[in-house]
């Protein structure tokens, strides 16, 4: 079966750009804020959690505290065009990592990759 990914993205052309990187890798579940995101999170409990920073009703930091709060081992990377201002607050938030946008697939699916395989050593 294939890794439950949560993409968290409110601007629709970076969500489907991102899903279409993702599909055939990952099985890829979407919201498009933050309340949406923790809700999504309950329910289909993703592996792994792609989420923005400016979101609009809860943003990503607020999200990832609430998320993580529920389950500390979901990976959690950012992904935001503000990385150099806003990044450190999802890192402290409890981020594993925050990967600047724009970015390419490889890199993308490579990092989701690295992280998983370090939770299972």
């Amino acid at each position: 079966m294939k890794t439950k990914v949560l993409v968290v993205e409110d601007d629709e052309a970076v969500l489907e750009t991102i899903q279409l990187m993702l599909m055939g890798e990952f099985n890829v579940l979407i919201a498009r804020t933050g309340n949406e995101a923790i809700n999504v999170f309950e329910f289909a409990e993703p592996e792994v959690i792609l989420m923005d920073i400016l979101l609009p009703e809860k943003d990503g930091v607020e999200a990832t505290k609430e998320i993580l709060k529920r389950d500390p081992n979901v990976i959690v990377i950012g992904i935001t065009a503000y990385a150099r201002r806003r990044g450190k607050e999802l890192l402290e938030a409890g981020a594993r990592e925050v990967i600047e946008k724009p970015f390419g697939r490889r890199i993308l699916i490579d990092t989701i990759k690295r992280h998983l395989r370090s939770r299972k050593d």
